[in-house]
């Protein structure tokens, strides 16, 4: 499970990822002290969980985790803050714990497993629903220089969104489109499987699943060099798919 901090006072951070550290299959990626870093953030590591504050400067972390709700495959976030009159409004953002500091070590570990447990739920969800289909439309169109060009979903082996756009990368090269990876997902589910927050990729194209020197993973794919990134909190669900390929 990799975690985000985010609070605003460095001693707050440095304690709840000592207390983190103790805990098993457990590693905190980032560390962010207000919302605008804690979105950029969770969108350079794709953690599974988010640690927040609730009172900071600036937006405050009420705001940012409603931010975080509307995020494409956002993570799970358990609050953290010293003021227990935010509990409502931390859990009317669909916050799956509230800890009240100073954060306890066995309470800490009982809200990361509840979380744990939710997305082991949305892994057999998604498991379930990897079901091969032939239905749908098999060209994905894009408007370029030269008209609308019309690129086979056999040829497609990822889309990776960044920021407002999405690529296509296909035998040919790669291709801007007007779709969303949301909307990519809800039509090719079963035959694209979300690998990280930002990418969707054609499962019947995966040669196999690699691990970094650095400890991240990352997707060989047929005649295409570029390899993605898979986040950690995905690498269980694919590699449950990829058994059964």
């Amino acid at each position: 499970m990799d975690l985000l901090i985010v609070d605003d006072e460095p001693l707050a951070r440095a304690r709840l990822r000592r207390l983190a550290e103790q805990l098993d299959a457990v590693e905190v990626v980032a560390e962010a002290a207000d919302g605008e870093a804690a979105l950029k953030a969770i969108e350079a590591h794709d953690p599974s969980v988010v640690l927040l504050d609730v009172r900071m400067p600036g937006e405050d972390g009420i705001a940012t985790a409603r931010h975080i709700a509307q995020l494409d495959h956002a993570p799970a976030i358990i609050f953290c803050t010293a003021y227990d009159q935010y509990a409502l409004d931390a859990f009317g953002t669909e916050a799956v714990g509230y800890l009240l500091k100073p954060v306890q070590l066995d309470d800490l570990k009982n809200a990361l497993d509840k979380a744990a447990k939710l997305n082991r739920l949305q892994i057999d969800k998604l498991r379930d629903q990897q079901q091969p289909l032939t239905e749908g439309r098999q060209h994905i169109s894009a408007k370029t220089r030269r008209g609308v060009e019309l690129i086979p979903l056999t040829d497609v082996r990822f889309f990776l969104a960044d920021q407002k756009y999405v690529t296509v990368h296909h035998a040919e090269g790669e291709t801007l489109i007007d779709d969303t990876l949301k909307d990519l997902e809800a039509e090719f589910q079963g035959r694209f499987i979300r690998v990280h927050r930002n990418s969707l990729v054609s499962l019947e194209h995966i040669l196999g699943l690699e691990r970094t020197g650095d400890g991240h993973f990352r997707l060989r794919l047929a005649d295409v060099d570029v390899k993605p990134v898979v986040s950690r909190r995905h690498v269980p669900q694919l590699k449950e798919l990829l058994a059964k390929l």
